[in-house]
């Protein structure tokens, strides 16, 4: 049997830990994720949060991610008329397009 050295024994507990997927309806995941948001934690630290576990009290910086491709910023650039190449002003633009929404959407929410 090989011991694992001391630098190396606060990760057992992290290797022996297992992810656990639940299966549930939108109305949950929306709860928790709103939840989250709120209270500015990943939905993980919100699901411990709520099953009483520990969590990171640590907020996380709310922030929106999207995968995109070559062909996603071609489109993009064609479309909003500048090079491709120039990934940042597209970034930039496209950051604009989502406070646009925002606005748009909390204007109708109120109305």
């Amino acid at each position: 049997m090989v011991r694992s050295s001391s630098r190396w024994s606060g990760s057992d507990a992290a290797l022996r830990a297992v992810q656990v997927a639940f299966d549930v309806e939108t109305q949950v995941i929306d709860a928790v994720r709103l939840a989250a948001f709120k209270s500015q934690l990943s939905t993980s630290d919100q699901i411990r949060k709520i099953l009483g576990l520990p969590y990171s009290s640590k907020p996380v910086r709310p922030r929106l991610t999207v995968s995109l491709s070559d062909a996603d910023y071609a489109l993009l650039a064609e479309r909003l008329g500048v090079d491709a190449a120039d990934r940042r002003r597209i970034k930039e633009m496209l950051h604009e397009q989502l406070i646009t929404f925002a606005l748009k959407q909390s204007k109708h929410e109120n109305s």
